[in-house]
């Protein structure tokens, strides 16, 4: 009888730790197909935004009314420059607390302060209701902000 119990109780502790591993493994590959569907959705904004910001022609389907093509094309370009910095923070290629510093050397180029200023309240709201999307935005924003040309002048 006391083989038996422990032959039963051995069968149960590797059933529980095969589907303890399996299941571990379930989530590691859900993570790394997030990871690739990440990847791919960014190739094809970085795609798009390339071809907006070297191709006037098509620029001009979607430039606000409010604004010229080639002021459009430089900030769609500053833009691109953004999303490769959010797609390396996402991808966790970005080390812990030196995204204020990629942040603020983005934010040294005129170009991405002209975009931030027009486009960062947008970029604000689509990154509602994701964390590390909202991270990202308010550390491009105080970056923006703390860029000594972003602050208003001193009287």
């Amino acid at each position: 009888m006391k083989l038996a119990t422990a032959v039963l109780a051995a069968g149960a502790a590797v059933s529980f730790t095969t589907a303890v591993v399996g299941a571990a493994r379930l989530r590691q590959d859900a993570r790394h197909q997030a990871g690739r569907n990440e990847a791919v959705v960014a190739r094809n904004q970085l795609d798009w935004l390339a071809q907006m910001s070297t191709n006037p022609e098509l620029a001009k389907l979607w430039t606000p009314e409010d604004m010229d093509v080639e002021e459009y094309m430089q900030l769609l370009h500053a833009n691109q420059q953004i999303c490769i910095l959010s797609l390396r923070d996402r991808l966790g290629f970005v080390r812990d607390g030196q995204l204020p510093f990629y942040a603020s050397k983005l934010m040294e180029s005129d170009v991405c302060r002209r975009y931030w200023l027009r486009f960062g309240d947008l970029r604000a709201q689509e990154a509602e209701g994701d964390e590390r999307a909202e991270y990202f935005t308010r550390v491009l924003d105080q970056a923006a902000k703390n860029h000594p040309q972003g602050q208003p002048a001193a009287a």
